[in-house]
């Protein structure tokens, strides 16, 4: 049977490629867990969460727009959005043009808190990543980031 399947299989260099990239990508998302977690208590769903909103205008978005923006479920979202506005990082205002939707705000406490871990997980960013590149690795990353990305979207 998997004689049959020969065509399907990637190649050495693509297999070690693959794996690499694999594993590199459960590492650093771990290590960025970690370190927001240390530097700052918030996990790193909520803090691309509160970055969203710390970057959209009047520091609100719809959990749609949240959703999109984070390629997450809705369900996922629902979770998230529920154990943040538990801590009282982020509050849920009506929606006066869908009175069954909502609009997810940014708290000052939620504010202070993105405020407050950004100057650390950046560097941490520039540390784990960056500083490992070349300005032409580093050119060539984000490439190949940008063509899977446009591969991806291209998917229905």
């Amino acid at each position: 049977m998997l004689e049959d399947m020969s065509g399907t299989w990637l190649t050495a260099e693509e297999q070690r490629a693959w794996r690499t990239y694999v594993r590199m990508s459960s590492l650093l998302l771990a290590q960025l867990n970690r370190q927001l977690q240390r530097d700052s208590g918030l996990t790193l769903p909520e803090y691309e969460v509160l970055v969203q909103l710390s970057e959209a205008p009047g520091h609100r978005l719809r959990p749609f727009q949240i959703c999109e923006a984070l390629n997450w479920e809705q369900s996922r979202l629902s979770h998230q959005l529920t154990r943040m506005e538990r801590r009282g990082l982020i509050s849920r205002q009506e929606c006066a043009v869908d009175g069954r939707g909502a609009f997810i705000e940014l708290t000052a406490a939620g504010a202070d808190a993105v405020g407050a871990a950004a100057p650390r997980h950046v560097a941490t960013v520039r540390r784990l990543i960056f500083d490992q590149l070349s300005d032409g690795q580093r050119a060539a990353l984000e490439e190949a980031c940008t063509a899977i990305i446009a591969a991806l979207s291209d998917q229905p």
